[in-house]
């Protein structure tokens, strides 16, 4: 598998090839090419050939690819079999929701348990999990190893506890918070979701009907 110099647009592919393939499997297709696929996904088959390229040749000429295997030679690209254990900071409205909503095993993670700082949230149930307080936070971390923290926090509260869990080696952040992370700490690997920031994209297609692009995303 090649696996360098491939850039970040490649990557965030990925999890859509993996869940269109998806798609295609639950209505029993068994093999697509690429110019069918490229149709569903809205990219060019050129497109698709590229990105999948950069990981090895799945396909065969005159036969294109077989939807199973290519499924799951991209699961094993991203690692979901790995199972990597999740924690989540904030036991607020989003936080639960996250918890409740969120199927982490069909996305590669394991929810291993759920924190927060505000004593009437503490002890209550949320998704099968008894929440925590962040006085926890340590001796959990130390017992349990968790890889990825998701920040479902106020802003104002992220520094100091990004601060405590990268002391704690979680260097991995599902990011609700607004908190830059990458601006302040080296050597993490955050993913910043601003909801505001897609609201005021999708206000912006809206408005400029016109400039949006054919297949309607921008």
């Amino acid at each position: 598998m090649k696996n360098s110099n491939i850039s970040n647009s490649v990557i965030r592919r990925l999890p859509r090839y993996y869940r269109f393939l998806g798609e295609l499997m639950n209505e029993g297709k068994e093999k697509i090419s690429s110019k069918e696929l490229s149709e569903r996904m809205k990219l060019t088959a050129s497109q698709i050939r590229q990105d999948l390229n950069c990981f090895g040749g799945f396909g065969q000429q005159g036969y294109g690819y077989n939807v199973g295997v290519l499924r799951g030679e991209i699961a094993e690209i991203i690692g979901i079999e790995k199972k990597t254990d999740v924690i989540i900071i904030g036991a607020g409205n989003l936080g639960r929701a996250i918890a409740s909503g969120m199927n982490f095993d069909e996305r590669g993670c394991r929810l291993i348990g759920i924190f927060d700082d505000n004593p009437d949230i503490k002890n209550t149930e949320t998704a099968g999990f008894s929440v925590m307080g962040m006085e926890d936070l340590a001796a959990f971390c130390g017992e349990n190893s968790p890889k990825i923290a998701v920040l479902c926090i106020p802003e104002e509260s992220a520094k100091s506890v990004c601060d405590e869990l990268i002391s704690l080696n979680v260097r991995s952040f599902w990011n609700f918070s607004h908190f830059d992370i990458n601006l302040h700490y080296e050597d993490v690997t955050a993913e910043n979701v601003h909801m505001g920031d897609s609201l005021l994209t999708l206000v912006y297609g809206v408005n400029n009907r016109q400039n949006r692009p054919a297949n309607g995303v921008f």
